[in-house]
């Protein structure tokens, strides 16, 4: 049984903006290719499968957020947390 990669985008404003599944292996990668890349080159995260499946987070929202994978439930508390350590 393939075990399933989850992904989490936590803003300490906003919450949690994007928490996704992947039971593939390679769609997994690809994502996190995807997120390093929007951080790494400035840009937005903007993605579309062409049918159920849209993502569209700006680039100044997406630098303040938190990424998790495959972990458990974290609180607001332990976000701000990691936020301040990452700024200090």
């Amino acid at each position: 049984m393939a075990q399933v990669k989850q992904v989490t985008v936590i803003h300490p404003k906003f919450g949690e903006i994007l928490n996704e599944s992947f039971l593939d292996e390679v769609q997994f990668k690809i994502f996190l290719t995807m997120l390093h890349s929007s951080l790494e080159m400035n840009q937005k995260l903007t993605s579309f499968n062409g049918k159920d499946f849209l993502i569209h987070i700006p680039n100044d929202i997406l630098k303040e957020c938190l990424i998790i994978g495959n972990t458990k439930e974290v609180s607001m508390a332990e976000v701000v947390s990691a936020k301040s350590k990452i700024e200090s």
